[in-house]
């Protein structure tokens, strides 16, 4: 169970933002939608480009399926990993 203190207001408890696991949901959002980027990126300008009907190359193919994997995944870590960051920024306001 994660250590909790209590809140002056109220005393409900209130998680301690070390063990809430913001950190690893922008670490790893962060990591995961860079990844996506870092691969369209390689498709537009290394491995081909691509047309109306997929990537021209077989390597190209493949980066448009880790692009299109990655970079939604990982914005929605990402997002989750920001609100709850800006939720703990305004609980600590509060107390």
């Amino acid at each position: 169970m994660p250590a909790r203190r209590e809140n002056a207001n109220n005393n409900q408890p209130l998680p301690i933002e070390s063990n809430d696991g913001t950190r690893e949901l922008l670490r790893g959002g962060g990591a995961i939608f860079g990844t996506g980027v870092v691969a369209g990126v390689l498709l537009l300008t290394v491995l081909g480009g691509f047309t109306r009907t997929g990537a021209t190359t077989n390597t190209g193919w493949f980066a448009l399926i880790v692009t299109l994997m990655c970079i939604p995944f990982g914005g929605m870590l990402l997002a989750l990993g920001l609100a709850k960051w800006l939720r703990i920024r305004r609980m600590k306001r509060m107390l």
